[in-house]
């Protein structure tokens, strides 16, 4: 498979060597301390870490690419590259729609919380969100290993699933993988359902109480800010990508093409270690 790079190498690494520091960061703050063993901070230690897998699906690949002559990806890695990058977006929404349901918990129901949300519970929750959004991506890249392509050279910067269906010699084939992609697309909008109708109720309990509406300020602003850069960067690379004219510039493409990849694991460390007072007294100390 033949890819299409500039090559601003010393950006890109010093990008990436951000989000490891970041989200190594956290997550090394979030074991240390055992008094950050809670459920909220387990959950945003998965999340940091599900952002380092992401992240390395794609960097080190296009690093090398950068420094290379040669820009080919070999189909099986490919594929790998895929899989990790899928699964790690529909990761996201599935870790971020456990997070929306410990809010809702710690805030509606405060008072079962705590046998609800167990450290042991969190952990199967994040685990089976995570597992299951794999298994998913796994069906949907075997689907297209069986394809047959007419054509190595796909026009995006990494490797994903819509370039590499597109490149199918018999496109009557694709139906299945059509279908596979629109389950999977409903499954995760049905994510999307979950997390507003979570914070509906939320929201409406904490307009009735001045201690529920500081405990929303301090542990949900951050997880709204999270899915908000989160879902926007995801539109606009899935808009870009299905509807998005070629007379954009290349760089413009790129950046939109790359910001779901870079702009997330980059924040979401930020917005939590300034925002949750633990976690902000913790690095302070340190």
């Amino acid at each position: 498979m033949e890819e299409n790079h500039n090559k601003p190498w010393t950006v890109i690494l010093l990008c990436y060597c951000i989000i490891c520091l970041l989200n190594v960061s956290l997550i090394v703050t979030i074991i240390l301390d055992t008094n950050l063993h809670e459920p909220m901070y387990i959950l945003l230690c998965v999340f940091c870490m599900n952002a380092l897998y992401g992240t390395a699906g794609f960097f080190p690949r296009f690093l090398w690419d950068l420094l290379s002559d040669v820009h080919v990806i070999s189909y099986y890695g490919c594929l790998i590259q895929n899989q990790v990058i899928y699964s790690f977006a529909c990761g996201e929404l599935s870790i971020l729609a456990v997070m929306a349901y410990d809010r809702y918990v710690a805030i509606c129901q405060p008072l079962k919380y705590h046998s609800i949300m167990s450290k042991r519970r969190v952990i199967r929750f994040a685990c089976f969100s995570w597992f299951t959004t794999f298994c998913i991506m796994v069906v949907n890249n075997f689907l297209t290993f069986r394809l047959k392509l007419c054509s190595p050279y796909i026009s995006r910067l990494f490797c994903v699933n819509w370039s590499i269906v597109q490149l199918a010699c018999f496109p009557a084939q694709t139906t299945i993988n059509a279908i596979s992609a629109n389950i999977a697309i409903i499954i995760y909008c049905l994510h999307g359902v979950f997390i507003v109708w979570s914070y509906m109720y939320i929201i409406q309990t904490c307009v009735k109480s001045i201690e529920n509406r500081a405990k929303f300020m301090q542990t949900c602003v951050p997880h709204l800010v999270s899915l908000f850069t989160f879902v926007v960067a995801i539109l606009t690379d899935v808009i870009n990508m299905r509807l998005g004219s070629k007379e954009l510039p290349r760089t413009l493409q790129n950046f939109i093409a790359i910001e779901f990849l870079v702009i997330p694991p980059i924040m979401n460390p930020l917005i939590y270690g300034f925002k949750l007072t633990k976690i902000r007294k913790r690095i302070y100390i340190v």
